[in-house]
């Protein structure tokens, strides 16, 4: 090992060490400290924007000059809009029920002991991400009403941005006596960091890789620490044979134009082949005058003779743009073959008013969110209640679907007793 990679060994051991040591503090925590202190982080960020921003448009200038795409510097910028979004934020998880504590499914045994479980913190998270400086808030926040340390790792091309958050994170910390430790960001850009990241079982309780499939895979593939992962949003949308043609229009084009380049835009139509000729047409006309690229099978393209034929390489395609695949299919049964084939375990959404082929496709089809006539767009912590997510896992261990607040804890079991001895 070289003199480098001992020295970036020992940094990330010694911030993981720490977090280890904050996260024990972190139990003690009552909600009324945890939200002061996500109050403290809201006031911070505005006290230090102007600072913040200058290190932010360091990174932008390094990444002009790498020549990174616009949609790249964009979200690499903490605008007056973005800064005020991660301050709303900060107060919409303060404002969150705090899971930590609570007691359910207390039962009496035959021995007289009485057992339920708690929910408490997992302990320490490791976060590795991308681009967006954003992260760095957000996990925090979460990480941190759900009483657990954090030790986060973005991506160099957003490095000074995420270190001058992690200040006034930590300065809210300290005004509040919790150990700062238990928000780090670690300031080593070189990609040994994050190898020895996750060799750090000892310390770390969980990693969640957040950004493109590569990252993911390179984690999930490198760690000796459990993984929570989301390769990719490959969402399909089924409109079956007696669906409302123009409600499942409607939810086609929400679902794929709204916004193209997110994990839970629609990638994938199947269409029942008793409403193709019909529904085909009506769908295509909108897609064509939003800018859609549709790729069809060759019966697809039979009904639309102008559109792309589609390649085996579009199925189970994570587009991210204004790109959509079309398949004809003989029915549901053919339907749930293709998502059960290409699917991410992401999103599937059926359009029907079939109510037994709409409970078979919710009981039957594999993915950590099945919908009925309602858009893929909709497949998002905020929307589904959880206040705010820090992540979406298509992993069913230990939890599967956007991840809230509970799903950043674990239960315990406690037994009150009375002096029982087992017999």
């Amino acid at each position: 090992m070289s003199t480098q990679e001992t020295s970036i060994r020992n940094t990330v051991e010694s911030m993981a060490r720490k977090a280890r040591e904050a996260g024990r503090g972190m139990l003690r925590l009552s909600t009324e400290v945890k939200n002061n202190v996500l109050a403290r982080m809201a006031e911070a960020l505005m006290e230090q924007k102007d600072s913040i921003r200058q290190e932010n448009e360091k990174d932008l200038a390094a990444g002009r000059e790498k020549g990174l795409s616009s949609a790249m510097l964009d979200r690499l910028t903490l605008s007056d809009k973005v800064m005020q979004s991660m301050v709303d934020g900060l107060h919409e998880v303060a404002a969150l029920p705090d899971p930590v504590g609570e007691v359910d499914e207390m039962v009496k045994r035959p021995s007289g002991i009485v057992v339920g479980r708690m929910r408490i913190p997992l302990g320490v998270i490791g976060m590795i991400y991308e681009s967006r400086p954003n992260v760095t808030v957000d996990a925090a926040a979460l990480c941190l009403k759900a009483g657990n340390a954090v030790l986060l790792r973005g991506g160099s091309e957003a490095i000074h941005s995420n270190l001058a958050l992690a200040k006034a994170l930590q300065d809210a910390l300290a005004a509040e006596n919790v150990d700062p430790a238990a928000i780090q960001v670690i300031s080593l850009t070189d990609r040994e960091a994050v190898n020895v990241m996750l060799g750090l079982e000892e310390y770390i309780d969980l990693i969640i890789p957040r950004g493109g499939e590569g990252l993911i895979r390179f984690v999930s593939e490198n760690s000796r620490i459990p993984v929570l992962k989301h390769y990719k949003g490959v969402c399909h949308v089924f409109v079956d044979a007696n669906a409302d043609l123009e409600m499942a229009s409607n939810i086609v084009m929400n679902a794929k134009v709204q916004r193209p380049g997110v994990c839970n835009a629609l990638e994938a139509l199947l269409v029942h082949e008793e409403i193709a000729a019909s529904f085909l047409p009506l769908v295509a006309a909108r897609l064509k005058e939003a800018g859609v690229e549709m790729r069809g099978c060759p019966q697809t393209k039979s009904i639309l003779p102008e559109i792309t034929a589609a390649e085996e390489s579009d199925w189970g395609m994570e587009f991210l743009d204004l790109i959509l695949a079309v398949k004809v299919v003989a029915d549901i049964e053919a339907a749930m073959e293709h998502i059960f084939r290409y699917g991410s375990l992401h999103t599937e959404v059926i359009v029907t008013s079939d109510y037994g082929n709409a409970q078979r496709f919710l009981r039957e089809v594999d993915a950590s969110s099945v919908m009925v006539n309602a858009s893929t767009r909709f497949s998002d912590g905020g929307q589904f209640g959880l206040g705010a997510e820090i992540g979406i896992s298509t992993t069913k261990l230990h939890a599967y679907g956007p991840m809230g607040l509970k799903e950043l804890t674990t239960r315990k079991f406690i037994v009150y007793g009375e002096g029982q001895v087992r017999t």
